[in-house]
């Protein structure tokens, strides 16, 4: 899988650097390079490329002016890169994939890369399945019925790894192997790992379609447990029971919820 690329910086030794810290990531292909906002809007539309990774401050249009300019097509997964930590709220808000700090360092591009390569991996899985439901629709319509949607497949490179959080002002790049559990509170969630607490504005429905249902799991109408993270099973009356979690916490499992324990007595 090729991931067509274009760098957007009004400093051309910025771009040039980029250039060889992407060179070890053969999947990288860079289409163009642009060097402001207007020139960078035009070859988005006309090149149509998977990433783009774009400079916030430059004369004329901006970073984000760049991302209000292509409000009128499919975008791209956009990376910002800048010198100034300041942008990074409005980056988030703005439905950046990430945001990386001058000079970019290594390690963190490829962290990056590896988050991009997950969401196009979902995108382009999504897209074959409903290309395959189409021709079905036409030569077999009650297999293509029979079919589930792409979105159901459980493939582990279909969910996040890491999450961004936006909580107290800041941003918080949460790796999900140390989440223990997630509470509801209306909109928001509560988000528990081994040594804090973050807040998310974000409904239970759609955070459990970025984790992984194989470890992820729904124990209560409120509450979601890393499976992983369980250390103990002690039942309760009325065909309720408790999981007792690594820091000692512990979960109530409703009785609607019962086949979550199964899996730790089968």
């Amino acid at each position: 899988m090729t991931i067509r690329t274009i760098l957007v910086d009004d400093e051309s030794l910025a771009i040039q650097g980029l250039q060889l810290r992407l060179e070890p990531h053969e999947d990288v292909e860079i289409i163009e390079t642009c060097s402001n906002g207007r020139e960078a809007i035009r070859a988005i539309k006309t090149q149509k490329p998977d990433l783009v990774f774009l400079d916030i401050q430059m004369p004329g249009f901006d970073g984000f002016s760049v991302v209000q300019g292509l409000m009128e097509v499919e975008p791209p997964l956009i990376v910002f890169v800048t010198a100034y930590s300041d942008h990074a709220i409005r980056a988030f808000q703005a439905d950046a994939l990430d945001y990386l700090m001058k000079p970019v360092e290594p390690e963190r591009l490829a962290e990056t890369l590896d988050r991009v390569r997950q969401r196009l991996a979902e995108k382009r899985g999504a897209e074959e399945a409903g290309r395959l439901k189409e021709a079905l629709a036409e030569h077999a319509p009650e297999a293509a019925e029979a079919m589930p949607d792409g979105g159901d497949a459980p493939a582990s490179n279909r969910f996040e790894k890491l999450i961004n959080i936006k909580d107290r002002g800041q941003i918080f790049r949460v790796d999900v192997d140390t989440i223990e559990r997630i509470d509801a509170a209306g909109d928001y969630m509560c988000i528990y790992t081994g040594d804090n607490t973050l807040i998310l504005r974000e409904t239970m429905k759609d955070l459990e379609k970025r984790l992984d249902p194989r470890r992820f799991q729904r124990v209560h109408r409120s509450t979601i447990v890393n499976l992983d993270l369980v250390k103990q099973v002690k039942p309760h009356t009325n065909g309720e029971c408790f999981l007792v979690l690594d820091s000692g916490a512990q979960v109530k499992v409703s009785r609607s919820y019962r086949d979550v324990v199964a899996r730790f007595v089968h």
